[in-house]
């Protein structure tokens, strides 16, 4: 009988997560009850956010209780069904969990699973440009950045999952595209496969320099991904009415110590601008939308979509890590089995 490999969460990380703070389980398959599924995932979306679902706190999700299931999103196909709503056969989009197989009622509103065609786009581009990255980046500038043609638009992470589709809308509705990433390979990746304006190579070159040079008329919009020193430079360039928009801080997720706020945080004061925290699940009944913009952006060859892909569920500790070493280039996907 085919068994279910499952990593569940053993401790909560202090810092870097550790092998030790996951567990390996492996179960039979058990029979489908009338209304389930079960979905053979394919691949898992590994996100920087994952980090802080393992904290115990109040965030706007609960946390991944102690011996569960790590959440995920994931793609998939429905090996088996007993649901009118899925077929064998289908491929579908949602919250898998880091497993090979997930098992459940066919309207699990914690998986959320809807179908794809893979016949439009690859799979991981629904892990990406047309998944959770893609939505966060759409929803997260056109609403809280509010970006007008013409305007200087930031964006840090420029290289990573949302940080690219950021860059990419922005040059769609006229603005001047200036990413921040690190070395030479994603700096030229986002400028001349993205077509990002310029892109400061924060590794190799002062960050304050990069700004004072490609931003010469100051910045208009601020899209984060890093948090840390970076923010702290960006907020002395701002605009007057200036928007932030602070989509995550990567760089400060595995601190042992309080979490590094910006310092430079009156320069919103000077500037009457504002700073506003997004999470792309307020936005889901418009998801469909963001979907259909994209798609067809990416239908006329004008937004790309890089996916980093890492092989092998039992690659998974190692696989998640990268998102902080700053090892993976694109969007970091984890391939479970063979399409």
């Amino acid at each position: 009988m085919e068994t279910n490999l499952q990593f569940r969460l053993a401790a909560r990380p202090v810092g870097m997560v550790k092998d030790s703070d996951w567990q390996q389980t492996e179960e039979p398959l058990r029979p489908l009850a009338d209304g389930e599924i079960r979905v053979q995932v394919l691949y898992l979306s590994l996100d920087p956010a994952m980090r802080g679902w393992m904290n115990e706190g109040k965030s706007y999700i609960r946390p991944v209780a102690i011996g569960e299931v790590m959440r995920a999103g994931g793609v998939g196909v429905v090996a088996e069904s007993r649901s009118p709503k899925f077929a064998a056969g289908d491929y579908v989009s949602g919250g898998t969990g880091v497993q090979r197989y997930w098992t459940g009622p066919a309207d699990d509103k914690s998986a959320s699973f809807h179908k794809i065609d893979p016949k439009l786009a690859p799979l991981t581009t629904y892990l990406n440009t047309l998944g959770m990255p893609g939505m966060t980046a759409y929803f997260g500038l056109t609403e809280s950045g509010q970006p007008k043609a013409g305007e200087t638009v930031v964006v840090s992470g420029a290289a990573g999952a949302v940080g690219q589709t950021v860059g990419q809308v922005a040059k769609q509705l006229g603005c001047r595209v200036v990413g921040i990433a690190g070395g030479k390979e994603k700096c030229d990746f986002v400028v001349r496969e993205l077509g990002f304006d310029a892109c400061i190579d924060y590794k190799n070159e002062s960050v304050r320099d990069g700004l004072r040079q490609h931003c010469p008329q100051g910045v208009d919009v601020y899209f984060d991904n890093v948090g840390g020193d970076i923010l702290d430079t960006v907020l002395t360039r701002i605009n007057l009415k200036a928007r932030i928009v602070i989509c995550g801080a990567i760089s400060q997720y595995n601190n042992t110590t309080p979490v590094q706020g910006p310092s430079n945080y009156l320069s919103l004061l000077v500037n009457r601008a504002r700073m506003e925290g997004i999470v792309v699940f307020d936005y889901a009944d418009r998801y469909h939308l963001g979907i259909a913009q994209l798609g067809r952006w990416m239908a006329e060859g004008k937004i790309k979509s890089k996916e980093d892909v890492v092989h092998g569920l039992e690659n998974f500790p190692t696989a998640l890590n990268m998102l902080f070493e700053g090892k993976n280039f694109g969007k970091l996907v984890l391939q479970v089995a063979a399409p």
